[in-house]
């Protein structure tokens, strides 16, 4: 027995195309292992042995044929396929061999017909030897492997079903928590305590099914319907036209499940007036189901006294049986209805049309006449699969093509559906739904449940792996072999993944089935496709079985090492290809060989691009890949102890300080363990800038001298990538101390030896060199050229993030020199690639210099709000470094905003923060406190503060604070009516402002000197 594929029908041996839908038939001999989600329902007869020990043994053999019989006839009626008879029980299961985009809602409706469908034979056991039968009966919805010889499906979702119905009570039907998440807008069902199932770790959720809706059920319809505005004026003006000239249009509206259809046609039909509306549904199964959607639209048409009458031939009741003669009764009883008013017959789903349907519909459109009649068709483009030529040739036909929304749309679609929704979140969600609505909704839904995680809703997952199902073999293993690739695929990969295929004219039909589409080739010389979604792309791959997945995987790195070497990321491709294949291999077991030299291969080239990634200082990417080459490699693999130990850097620069002294602890083991004295020294700067960092208690000054410690015991060892790292960060300590031509010597000095020992090292410490414009006595003119001549060469040798902070550091000597809006825009580009590279730290402690640059704007309460964020998202990450002086400039924006109280509570904050030699955060809550002093009058205590402000300012050559400082000594001399005094303290903001080129703080102290 040969069973289609597309459709499931049984057809004879030897059939090469399916008797019922005409697809074509697999060899039985190329049946291949898949793994697919079905339903699987198990069901059990109660009360068959007291039956037995009550009736002879051939009366109970016939009894249990005929409930057999009428359990298989049930089931195969809703579209699943019996496995077995297991004693008393029937399984069955739903998706196999083609899986149903409502295989969990017919599995279910086919239990509760069960549960009621043993009536006669009822009647007949209690007549005769007065028993009864009950069923008890467990669904459960899950992935299998199908395909083999030996079951249909087999996997622990089939294990569950049996769990369920041997817990389930006499006639109770119990659902499994998968099966009731797909189906439960479609039945009413009540939870149940969790079950104990043996073999099962934890409890198993189940629902008792109560009952199963008629209905199907509706989307929501509360949100606004985004886009669409050229269809909905086509459809309107077909209307127009049928009415004007009293005719028929066929319109006929296509396009993937969820794309909105359904939506446009209720938008249209809820703006039109003085016409007649009616609907029909054509269904996915059943008996008798041709002229379903017609009997409906008669029902509707005709009233309840005469709708016998009227529905007589069209069920072949009366005269008329041929399907003309139906189609000619159907049409003038349309055309009768139309000449009282405008009629509109709505049909939905057409792709499921029977052909005798279709030739009906086309018979109404091409032969109607004199009649106001719009026939509304709403289908896939399966339909055209049926019927090429649908709606071809007709001058009173439109077919319009639905597209998915547009990015902007289905960004506005997906704002509608929340209240807020985190950036990250949101472009996960638009990535995966690829514009179509149903596909944002659901998602937003799951994501509600599962507490912002994004997984494929089964709803979705069931849609999907129906319309692939429906592929040939050979498109299909196009598709799956493209899916091992990713969301973009190329045709060369394809073609040596799939040899005994032609896969261009393959290709071409997904691209008609709007499965793929084509894209721009990232390998020159070939051709690329993306999936139309994401998650086509996920179902695809994940049908493939996972001894299949890792053989595809393992061959497309063979291909990609010969066809790649362009790529920049090459690394970190092959090392992903790689490592999936060794870890399928690994969940499959157990390892020979060959799986463990592909784990070797997979770490070596993680490795290789975790350190490219830490080179660039992505320390996003390079946690990410360090971590798993880690993973991979054994205890003592001198790889793994560097692997750590990077991992463990990049850990701490995302502010994860806790992890970071984890990993650092193990790195340190395994370097004490083998004698690696360099890595040791490395291990020690990590953890130096890590405490600095972190440690309110840690100080600049031993931080400094323990660095320095470190550099003697690099060089000694002749590791110049470790030397150099250690110069960059003494020169950052010399720079916190306050003293920045130290630290600009000593960043040269490292910079000379760093070009091709340390590339990272190298752009940091040009990096750093930048933060110098802003506090160093180099002017604004000077240090925005330097920023500049930066991101002009950042393509050749700097690092996206310092490019941000090269954006930001310009925004803010664009504001000295007055040029407030185009620094404000700089300050917007510098933070967007902060954050978009994921840099949370990097990111915060740039609102720093958004508060500077506001402070020179004259603009307290900008910087305050920037200031607040910043703050927020480094107190998250256990930060103290930035977060001294954040704190410390927030309480300058609330002085400065008139809110002393908050001001000083501020100050106290940041006080306990700050390391004790952190002088620019304690110079600036010193002044706050002094010009709040000032303000209540407690000028002795504000001269006091003062003094102490000037000695920690005095000892640097931060000229940004020597600004501050005169600014609160005018102030305070201001308030206390000491005129020379004041005078004094502008005349030195002026020069400091003008060593610096800070014009609007120039301005400011002469416009407070003339007023004077």
């Amino acid at each position: 027995m040969l069973v289609c594929p597309s459709c499931g029908a049984e057809n004879r041996q030897g059939a090469r195309f399916c008797d019922a839908c005409g697809a074509a038939l697999a060899d039985p001999a190329q049946a291949r292992e898949v793994r697919k989600v079905v339903t699987v329902l198990f069901c059990d007869v109660t009360g068959s042995t007291a039956l037995g020990e009550r009736i002879d043994p051939e009366s109970l053999r016939r009894v249990m044929a005929r409930y057999f019989e009428t359990a298989k006839a049930i089931v195969e009626r809703h579209g699943g396929t019996v496995e077995k008879f297991i004693g008393d029980a029937v399984m069955a299961v739903f998706g196999v061999p083609a899986v149903h985009e409502d295989d969990a809602l017919r599995a279910v409706r086919a239990a509760h017909e069960l549960r009621t469908g043993l009536g006669e034979l009822n009647e007949e056991l209690e007549r005769g030897y007065g028993t009864r039968l009950e069923l008890r009966m467990g669904v459960n919805t899950g992935e299998v492997v199908t395909g083999t010889e030996e079951r249909l499906a087999t996997g622990d979702a089939v294990n569950v079903a049996a769990r369920l119905e041997q817990a389930a009570e006499p006639g109770e039907v119990l659902l499994g928590e998968e099966t009731h998440r797909l189906v439960r807008d479609a039945v009413d069902a009540e939870p149940i305590e969790p079950l104990a199932a043996k073999g099962k770790a934890e409890r198993l959720q189940a629902y008792r099914l109560v009952s199963v809706l008629a209905a199907a059920p509706e989307r929501r319809q509360d949100v606004p319907m985004v886009g669409r505005a050229r269809q909905r004026k086509l459809l309107e003006d077909a209307f127009a036209a049928a009415e004007a000239e009293r005719s028929c249009h066929l319109f006929t509206i296509l396009g993937t499940a969820g794309v909105g259809k359904s939506r446009l046609v209720d938008e249209f039909l809820r703006g039109l007036a003085g016409a007649t509306v009616v609907r029909g549904r054509c269904l996915s199964y059943g008996e008798g189901i041709s002229y379903w959607p017609v009997t409906e639209v008669v029902k509707q048409l005709v009233p309840d006294e005469n709708e016998s009458a009227a529905l007589a031939p069209i069920l072949g009741e009366g005269a008329a049986e041929s399907p003309d003669e139906i189609a000619w009764a159907f049409r003038k009883l349309l055309e009768s209805r139309a000449a009282e008013r405008p009629l509109v017959v709505v049909f939905d789903d057409m792709h499921w049309g029977e052909p005798a349907f279709l030739d009906l519909v086309e018979h109404v459109a091409d032969l109607s006449r004199g009649a106001p009649i719009l026939l509304l068709c709403i289908a896939r483009p399966e339909l055209l699969d049926q019927r090429a030529t649908w709606g071809g040739g007709k001058l009173n036909a439109t077919n319009v093509l639905l597209e998915p929304l547009a990015p902007e749309e289905a960004d506005e679609l997906l704002e509608a559906l929340t209240d807020g929704i985190a950036g990250d979140l949101r472009e996960r969600i638009l990535e995966a739904a690829g514009g179509n609505p149903l596909f944002v909704e659901e998602m937003v839904a799951m994501a509600a449940e599962e507490g912002g995680e994004i997984t494929v809703p089964p709803t979705i997952q069931a849609l999907l792996a129906a319309r692939l199902d429906q592929l040939e073999p050979a498109e299909r293993g196009v598709l799956e072999r493209g899916a091992v690739e990713g969301l973009v695929f190329h045709r060369g990969a394809v073609a040596a993944l799939t040899p005994e295929e032609q896969v261009d004219g393959r290709l071409v039909t997904l691209v008609r089935k709007d499965l793929v589409r084509p894209e721009q080739a990232v390998l020159a010389g070939d051709d690329a496709y993306r999936f139309r979604h994401l998650l086509i792309r996920d179902t695809a791959y994940e049908a493939l079985p996972k001894a299949a997945r890792a053989e595809l995987h393992e061959r497309f790195a063979l291909w990609l090492e010969e066809h790649g070497a362009a790529l920049v990321e090459l690394d970190e491709i092959l090392g992903y290809h790689l490592e999936q294949a060794y870890r399928y291999r690994t969940e499959l077991g157990p390892l020979d060989e060959r799986a463990e030299a592909l784990g070797a291969r997979a770490a070596e080239r993680l490795l290789r691009g975790g350190e490219r990634a830490e080179a660039r200082s992505d320390d996003v990417a390079a946690e990410r890949l360090l971590g798993r080459a880690a993973e991979l490699l054994p205890e003592n693999a001198p790889g793994r102890r560097q692997a750590l130990a990077s991992r463990a850097h990049a850990v701490s620069e995302l502010g994860r300080f806790a992890e970071a002294a984890e990993l650092r602890e193990q790195a340190v083991a395994a370097a004490e363990a083998t004698g690696d004295e360099a890595l040791l020294a490395r291990l020690t700067l990590i953890r130096i800038e890590a405490e600095i960092q972190s440690d309110p208690d840690a100080t600049m000054v031993d931080a400094l001298a323990a660095t320095q410690g470190a550099l003697a015991t690099l060089e000694r060892l002749g590791d110049e990538h470790g030397a150099v790292w250690a110069l960059r960060l003494i020169g950052c300590f010399q720079a916190w101390l306050g003293r920045s031509g130290d630290a600009e010597r000593t960043w040269l000095s490292g910079l000379e030896r760093a070009a091709h020992a340390n590339p990272r090292a190298h752009d940091e410490i040009l990096g750093w060199l930048l933060w110098e414009t802003w506090w160093g006595p180099e002017s604004a003119e000077d240090g925005l050229l330097r920023c500049e001549e930066y991101i002009r060469q950042m393509g050749v040798s700097g690092s996206r993030r310092f490019e941000g902070i090269a954006y930001d550091l310009g925004g803010v000597l664009k504001a000295y020199l007055g040029r407030v809006d185009e620094g404000r825009a700089d300050m917007a580009t510098g933070r967007g690639i902060l954050r978009d590279l994921g840099d949370v730290i990097w990111w915060a402690g740039a609102a720093m210099l958004e508060g500077e640059l506001e402070f020179a704007a004259g603009d307290p309460q900008r910087a305050y709000d920037a200031l607040t964020e910043g703050q927020e998202a480094l107190a998250a990450h256990a930060e103290t470094g930035y977060l001294a002086t954040t704190v410390g400039m927030r309480s300058q924006a609330a002085l400065l905003l008139g809110r002393e109280d908050e001001a000083l509570e501020l100050a106290d904050e940041a006080e306990r923060l700050a390391q004790r030699d952190d002088f620019e955060p304690r110079s600036r809550i010193t002044l706050v406190r002094a010009r709040v002093l000032a303000r209540r009058g407690d000028f002795e205590r504000a001269d006091e503060l003062l003094a102490e402000g000037t000695r920690m300012v005095e000892g640097t050559d931060y000229v940004f604070l020597y600004i501050d400082l005169h600014r609160a000594r005018a102030e305070v001399h201001r308030l206390a009516g000491r005129t020379d005094d004041e005078r004094e303290a502008l005349e030195k903001m002026i020069a400091a402002a003008e060593q610096k080129g800070h014009l609007l703080a120039v301005e400011e102290a002469r416009a407070r000197l003339a007023e004077l």
